[in-house]
């Protein structure tokens, strides 16, 4: 199954969560703390989702980075005038 599809598969059972937590709301009533708590972790749940749905959009939208070229002309020699060459030091000296 795609992500899409697994997603909507989820959100599907978080409404039957949902409307399964109303019926018991009726029964037992909104007052109790367990209640509540379950409610407020089901929200968290829709809101969790939610942000996995637009994560999903996001990643599959996202476009590869655009290329550079690289020319292959050769840098001008005065860039590396005044330059080190590394663990040689600087040229026109000798190392101790």
């Amino acid at each position: 199954m795609s992500v899409h599809d697994e997603l909507t598969s989820v959100q599907r059972s978080l409404d039957d969560l949902f409307r399964s937590l109303g019926r018991l709301e009726k029964q037992l009533g909104t007052d109790g703390l367990e209640m509540r708590r379950v409610r407020a972790d089901a929200n968290h749940l829709r809101e969790s989702v939610a942000l996995l749905r637009d994560a999903a959009a996001t990643s599959a939208t996202h476009k590869r980075p655009e290329l550079v070229t690289i020319s292959d002309d050769p840098y001008d020699s005065a860039l590396w005038r005044d330059s080190d060459d590394e663990g040689l030091g600087a040229r026109g000296r000798r190392a101790p």
